[in-house]
């Protein structure tokens, strides 16, 4: 396929499963020429039912653009010792604050190791999907142009970081992505069975932003 005017020849999308970057991911899909999804395993309560769900979503998308799923590691389990996100103990629930959901530096080091793999493959662009009302430090702006530099700094390589949802809402997201196979993307802190627990802060969410969107969630939820 020759790359048209405009297109980016290369770029790298850092996707979790979640509505927010598969979204981003299948809109790489139809404007780049070659786009590397990317994924890293924490070892997280979540990530075996995620993984599951995303592998589905890539094949609902796949056109010949887009690249075979690479999967990194970075346990982090011997760091965030007890953290309920490893234990499943104390899960945030439909009621809390996002402020409860926060992972410790997480963007700090899947941001280093996908820029790493960038670098490595020469992959010119890193995409990410925070959105407008994360409240944490490491999904900033700030963060980003820093890490871009740094990069630059530590490895001679001009990174660019792009985060095109740093000024939309999930909901607008949703509509964004009506089209795609949404009820494939997965946002539970505590699956059950394969499904969305239905009562945890991402499930509360993602529930009020399909209402907020006027779309139908097709998430299968084993409760609601």
């Amino acid at each position: 396929m020759s790359v048209k005017k405009g297109m980016i020849e290369k770029s790298a999308v850092l996707v979790s499963g979640g509505l927010d970057s598969a979204t981003l991911l299948a809109e790489r899909v139809c404007r780049d020429n070659i786009v590397y999804p990317l994924y890293i395993r924490e070892g997280l309560r979540w990530e075996t039912d995620e993984l599951k769900s995303l592998q589905r979503f890539l094949k609902a998308i796949h056109t010949s653009s887009l690249k075979p799923l690479t999967i990194l590691e970075f346990p982090i389990q011997p760091i965030y010792g007890n953290h309920w996100s490893v234990t499943n103990k104390k899960v945030p629930g439909f009621h809390s604050k996002d402020q409860a959901v926060y992972l410790p530096g997480r963007n700090l080091g899947l941001v280093a190791l996908a820029s790493l793999y960038c670098v490595q493959k020469k992959i010119p662009q890193l995409y990410l999907a925070p959105l407008q009302g994360n409240p944490f430090s490491d999904s900033k702006p700030q963060f980003f142009r820093m890490f871009e530099r740094l990069i630059r700094k530590g490895t001679g390589f001009a990174l660019k970081i792009k985060t095109p949802y740093l000024q939309m809402t999930k909901m607008e997201v949703i509509q964004r992505g009506e089209k795609l196979p949404l009820e494939l993307t997965f946002s539970c802190l505590n699956p059950k069975n394969g499904k969305h627990c239905g009562h945890c802060n991402k499930c509360a969410e993602r529930q009020k932003a399909f209402k907020q969107a006027k779309v139908q969630d097709k998430t299968a939820y084993a409760r609601k």
